[in-house]
């Protein structure tokens, strides 16, 4: 068999330390410094400005970021409208209570003005969600950028997200799914520091909860009682809920401190109590508020890896594909 001239054979190596590299680097914090050097500064003003007009918004941000990225990775599928022939993930059951998509709509507007066709949509979910954490009081990180947006969006895929009822054997296999480890599901379980839930997805834990007892015995009465009076049965009061801790505006480590007390509001946070696996991750970040931030970016950083479809676009529209 007849060998390669040496030089051929660098050639060939160095063709492959290149596709390796581009595949590698494909998202990289300097993306869009030619490109849109004032994307930052336009995504960071119109997500402040929203949310001194609605102090929802950074809670729901955070929870649109988080389930864009676990169902086709981090594509802004999340973004598409349902149409005639296609419901859309925004309409699946979980995702019906996911709002402030204005927000995404009106920074990219402005992005299209200051640099058409070069922002996606996906990048700007990304990094409007840490400027939520960071306004919030929580860490600031580099937002690794290059996503494009998927074409695909089905509300039947929102059942692949992890579900307020779920254990931790549940939520860990869930994580794992995204190359996230027990250590990531427990510090991203600490974005409820911000928000609020629906009484819908924690009632079953306060009536009728086993044949042995009404509440579930992991809650702190006093807390369970006090959820009940605000989500009793029959419910007429649809917004009735409970904030996810008791700094719901502040991104902070009290969320890990209201679980020791048995305070968690889904049975997927309390949950993370019972368990050894995670026990001593939840009393860590309670006593180290600087180790959750520190993990808590880290983690935020691999979920925003989770890639969407190969073939995505940039859409001019983020409700549509292109």
């Amino acid at each position: 068999m007849a060998s390669l001239p040496a030089g051929k054979i660098l050639s060939i190596i160095f063709l492959l330390l290149t596709i390796f590299s581009v595949s590698k680097a494909e998202l990289d914090a300097h993306y869009y410094d030619q490109t849109c050097p004032q994307l930052e500064k336009i995504i960071s003003e119109t997500v402040f400005n929203a949310s001194k007009h609605d102090p929802k918004v950074p809670a729901r941000i955070l929870r649109m970021f988080f389930h864009d990225c676990f169902i086709r990775g981090c594509d802004a599928s999340i973004l598409l409208d349902s149409t005639a022939t296609n419901q859309a993930e925004k309409d699946g059951p979980p995702n019906i209570s996911v709002r402030s998509f204005y927000v995404i709509d009106d920074a990219k507007a402005k992005l299209e003005l200051a640099c058409p066709h070069t922002v996606s949509c996906a990048d700007i979910i990304a990094i409007s969600a840490r400027d939520v954490v960071a306004m919030s009081g929580g860490p600031y990180w580099n937002v690794l950028k290059g996503r494009k947006d998927g074409r695909v969006s089905k509300a039947s895929d929102t059942i692949n997200l992890p579900a307020p009822t779920f254990n931790v054997s549940q939520l860990i296999q869930s994580f794992a799914k995204r190359g996230l480890g027990v250590k990531d599901m427990v510090a991203l379980s600490g974005g409820h520091t911000l928000g609020f839930s629906h009484c819908s997805s924690f009632e079953a834990r306060l009536h009728n909860f086993s044949s042995f007892h009404d509440i579930d015995p992991s809650m702190n009465t006093e807390f369970a009682l006090d959820l009940r009076k605000k989500c009793p049965r029959p419910n007429n009061n649809g917004d009735a809920g409970q904030f996810l801790d008791s700094t719901a505006s502040v991104f902070d480590n009290d969320y890990y401190k209201q679980l020791l007390t048995g305070k968690g509001v889904f049975n997927s946070d309390q949950s993370l109590v019972g368990d050894y696996r995670t026990r001593w991750i939840v009393e860590a970040f309670a006593r180290d508020q600087s180790l959750f931030f520190k993990e808590f970016a880290t983690s935020m950083l691999k979920l925003g890896n989770v890639r969407g479809s190969e073939n995505g676009e940039v859409r001019l529209n983020c409700r549509i594909v292109n």
